[in-house]
């Protein structure tokens, strides 16, 4: 039987695994409080049609990166006692909702019975609701953000078919509700869903210290050449303090409709290959999606580039600007110290830009610029 929230999160701390902390414990106490109200239903499975009541207020957590909602989020879910309960980075559930809108608009009436059962009419909003409210009575959504115009005008009718249907929503997101898609085109249409979130999720600021083990990045070499037996360790020993207890689940980033896939992953902190992220044909939105997501990256088997490798080199730049300008963290291990990596070919002389930004990236003064 899974501890609850408040037993969990104290194992931790009395583990040394995280510090004390007044704004994670008020997030504990809500979460307590929605998980005490869930188990009182009696029934893991719970759907609308056997409420007797009002289905208890979700929670929303909000605050810089690395104050721990993440953890806290992944805390919650283990013990919730719910049975049809889904944990969803916000970016990758919308990119289904707009599969699940986009398959009723253009599908027949065959085709739409066979994915969202009994529904007539055009709009597709209501099956969509109906299907995520089977499919899920709980919804666990990390990095709550929204920038798209086509989320933004379909979120309300969406949500306010949700909570109809008693789905319960518990959020982390690094802005308060009112600061969601901030100057974005038509704002006004979206204030209507910002009221009802407020009105349906407890509100609770995560905002903290820093997270210990990202703070010990200031003081860590972090940029590691020549790829050797021991400067591997070095590297695999980082990452492993940058996680703690977490486990690389994998995340998702939703790019353009795109989704890229990157197993060694988890909340703001990402570990991939030059290859992964270099070699294959990804632009400038990816790497911007990229540096928006993930707080810290860790980037492995960086190699000596040549003329044959021009390409690979020139996605190489454009990932490490996105990084810069987003204050990312960033941890090299690389076939060569940075000046080195790129001598020759084209573009080798706006390489040294590059070059140059590793070099400041790993100075412990960018460090103190990073994410707050």
């Amino acid at each position: 039987m899974p501890l609850t929230i408040r037993s969990a999160y104290n194992a931790r701390l009395k583990r040394g695994e995280i510090a004390p902390d007044a704004a994670q414990q008020r997030a504990v106490e809500a979460l307590s409080r929605l998980e005490g109200e869930l188990n009182g239903f009696g029934e893991p499975g719970f759907s609308i049609p056997f409420f007797k009541k009002r289905s208890p207020k979700g929670v929303y957590l909000w605050g810089p990166v690395g104050r721990g909602k993440s953890m806290l989020l992944d805390l919650f879910f283990e013990s919730a006692p719910v049975r049809r309960k889904r944990r969803v980075h916000f970016h990758a559930f919308m990119a289904e909702v707009h599969g699940d809108v986009d398959a009723w608009r253009k599908g027949d009436a065959a085709a739409r019975k066979a994915r969202f059962g009994q529904f007539k009419g055009d709009d597709p909003i209501a099956p969509t609701a109906y299907k995520i409210a089977e499919e899920a009575a709980l919804l666990c959504f990390d990095e709550f953000h929204v920038t798209d115009i086509a989320d933004a005008m379909i979120l309300g009718r969406l949500f306010e078919q949700l909570f109809e249907r008693g789905v319960v929503i518990v959020a982390t997101s690094n802005r308060p509700p009112d600061d969601l898609y901030k100057d974005g085109i038509n704002r006004q249409l979206f204030l209507p869903f910002i009221d009802m979130l407020k009105a349906n999720l407890d509100i609770v600021a995560v905002a903290g210290p820093k997270d210990f083990r990202l703070d010990r990045l200031k003081d860590a070499q972090v940029y590691f050449a020549p790829i050797t037996m021991d400067s591997e360790r070095a590297f695999n020993a980082l990452w492993i303090q940058v996680l703690g207890a977490d486990e690389e689940r994998g995340e998702i980033v939703e790019v353009l409709g795109r989704r890229l896939h990157f197993m060694h992953a988890v909340g703001g902190r990402l570990r991939a290959t030059f290859d992964e992220l270099c070699a294959k044909p990804l632009g400038p939105q990816d790497y911007l999606a990229i540096a928006e997501r993930f707080h810290t990256v860790f980037i492995e088997d960086v190699p000596v580039l040549g003329a044959d490798r021009r390409n690979d080199a020139a996605r190489f730049v454009t990932l490490v600007d996105a990084l810069y300008e987003a204050k990312t963290k960033l941890v090299v291990l690389a076939e060569a110290e940075p000046d080195m990596l790129y001598r020759s070919g084209d573009g080798a002389f706006e390489f040294e830009r590059t070059a140059s930004r590793l070099h400041e990236m790993r100075s412990a003064d960018y460090m103190e610029t990073v994410h707050a």
